[in-house]
């Protein structure tokens, strides 16, 4: 039983030492799930948003995702969880943004920042990219399905279409 603590406990450590953080500026905004950050030392950082896939730029909806996804974080600071890189080098990680307008918080009541690619989700212009959805924390994944069935239900975005093609189809084609 004391093995099985022991090795939960390096297990879990283990996994939250290889989640790392990165802060930047978003200084471009490729499309509906791909940014360019800048750091504190002017390095620059390409960043594929973590749990999402939206259309293609020359897909139904592409520019539109592309749109919404730059007036939520082009030209502000973020600041990105991630744990791994994709096969383009880029970081795929989660994207977190300050709420717009003047924020006052207070030690117990503070508001949080806002995801953007849960945020793709909701305004209908990308799915959850379930493929890689282990990836996510529990919580991530419970919410971003959640915020999927939602916009399919209203029809909002994309889901207005009658058979809208996911980004990884288009690709193939």
């Amino acid at each position: 039983m004391y093995s099985l603590i022991v090795t939960s406990i390096f297990l879990l450590i283990g996994t939250q030492a290889l989640a790392s953080t990165l802060q930047g500026k978003v200084v471009k905004v490729a499309d509906g799930d791909t940014i360019t950050i800048m750091d504190e030392q002017d390095l620059k950082h390409r960043i594929r948003l973590a749990g999402i896939d939206a259309p293609e730029k020359d897909q139904p909806h592409g520019d539109v995702s592309t749109q919404i996804l730059a007036k939520l974080v082009l030209g502000k600071a973020v600041t990105i969880e991630y744990e791994k890189r994709d096969r383009y080098k880029r970081i795929v990680g989660k994207v977190l943004v300050d709420p717009p307008g003047d924020v006052f918080c207070m030690a117990l009541d503070c508001v949080k920042k806002i995801d953007a690619g849960l945020e793709q989700i909701k305004a209908g212009v990308a799915w959850h990219y379930k493929h890689y959805q282990m990836e996510q924390s529990e919580e991530d994944r419970k919410l971003y399905s959640e915020a999927e069935l939602e916009a399919r239900i209203k029809l909002i975005g994309l889901w207005s279409d009658e058979e809208p093609m996911s980004p990884w189809e288009w690709r193939r084609k």
